[in-house]
Order: structure tokens, then C-alpha cells, then sequence
């Protein structure tokens, strides 16, 4: 199982990754990985989560790059102390990879920053033949 736990400028972000044997199709190099991620504002400030950018690699180096608003269809905003928990997946092409990026937060005061997601391991568990 992969993980990282990175906080910037008072936005923790953790992650827990699971590869997903019932949902993969290793004959066709196909492997399906969910990951975990909790978000708590350890600020003084309130912020809104705008926007996402993950960077995905598999085995090969073989770069993707994911840009979107929010993240799971929501832009949450967190007040200091509170926390947002959501679950997501990542189809990979090869038996190991990595993920890591950013989510832009914007304050209430307008200011916007971008909270680091440290990269953590996609990984298939050495148990396959």
C-alpha cells in the first residue's frame, strides 16, 4: 500500500493507495489501484479547494497528467480544524506507478495556493505468479 502525508501552508493532505484485484485484468496488463484522501485545514484561515492537477507515472516513466475542477464533482470549502475525506481510483498499465500533485486552494481573502499531495507508490502486492 502506498501513502504520503504532506502539509503546505496549513493543508494537510494524506493519502492511502490499494491495488484492486477484482477490478483488475493482469492477462491484459490492466490494474486498478483506489486511493484514500483526507484533507484538513491545520490553518488559521478558511479555503476552498478549486482545483486538482495529478501526475501519474507508470513502470515505464510514461507521464499522465489529470487537471480538473474539485475534486469527486465538489469544490469543499474547510474552515480551521475541519476535514474532507474522499475516495478515488487510478487505472495503470503497468504493475507499479506513482502519483503525486497539487489542489489549489483559495482563501477568503482571495489569496490562492497550491497544497502539495506528496507522491505516494501504486503497487500490486508480490503475490501474483
Amino acid at each position: 500500500m502506498g501513502h504520503s502525508d504532506t502539509a503546505t501552508n496549513g493543508i494537510r493532505v494524506e493519502v492511502r493507495s490499494t491495488y484492486v484485484p477484482e477490478r483488475s485484468s493482469p492477462e491484459v496488463g490492466a490494474y486498478f489501484f483506489v486511493y484514500r484522501i483526507r484533507i484538513s485545514n491545520e490553518g488559521t484561515f478558511a479555503a476552498k479547494l478549486t482545483d486538482r492537477h495529478w501526475i501519474i507515472t507508470d513502470a515505464f516513466g510514461m507521464v499522465e497528467e489529470v487537471k480538473d475542477p474539485g475534486v469527486v464533482g465538489k469544490q469543499p470549502r474547510l474552515e480551521p480544524g475541519e476535514t474532507f475525506e474522499y475516495t478515488s481510483a487510478c487505472p495503470l498499465g503497468t504493475l507499479t506507478g506513482t502519483m503525486h500533485g497539487t489542489y489549489r486552494m483559495e482563501r477568503d481573502d482571495g489569496e490562492t495556493f497550491d497544497a502539495d499531495i506528496g507522491e505516494f507508490g501504486l503497487a500490486v502486492p508480490n503475490v501474483m505468479n
